[in-house]
């Protein structure tokens, strides 16, 4: 196994830590702030903060680390969802359709600018933040179990 990857996926794991953090802070907020048919600006610039979050840890996850393992463990070819079987067969996540639909929703936060269909958006990444910040937790643990030195 390559040192160069193993630095490389200590990089990966510290960036995916930091943006759990952030997750989970925004994730707090949105939970006293709850699922309701209006919101203030105040609070759609917090929900605003934390679809964005959300976004950008799944994109972590699933662009880099995931793929970063798949590298490691010679299975990089594929698509997304080759990625996504991997890593529940890995153990880093529960249940591959959910992350799909993780995928999805981001794609979703990605391309949606009606009000309407923000708010539904609100309330997916509201339903899937615990599962994506559990798949950290598993994740590195997979790593420390067969990537520590």
């Amino acid at each position: 196994m390559s040192y160069k990857l193993l630095d490389l996926l200590k990089e990966e794991l510290k960036l995916v830590e930091e943006a759990a953090f952030i997750l989970d802070y925004s994730y707090s907020n949105c939970q006293k702030i709850g699922i309701k048919e209006e919101y203030s600006l105040h609070e759609l610039d917090n929900f605003e903060a934390f679809t964005s979050r959300f976004a950008r840890l799944s994109d972590i996850l699933i662009q880099k680390l995931f793929r970063l393992i798949d590298k490691i463990e010679l299975e990089e070819k594929g698509t997304v969802r080759d990625r996504i079987n991997n890593a529940e067969k890995n153990g880093l996540i529960d249940n591959a359709d959910t992350f799909v639909q993780i995928r999805i929703v981001r794609n979703d936060i990605t391309h949606e600018y009606d009000l309407d269909s923000v708010k539904e958006i609100f309330r997916k990444v509201m339903d899937l933040t615990p599962h994506l910040l559990e798949s950290v937790k598993m994740t590195k643990l997979f790593c420390r179990k067969y990537f520590s030195n």
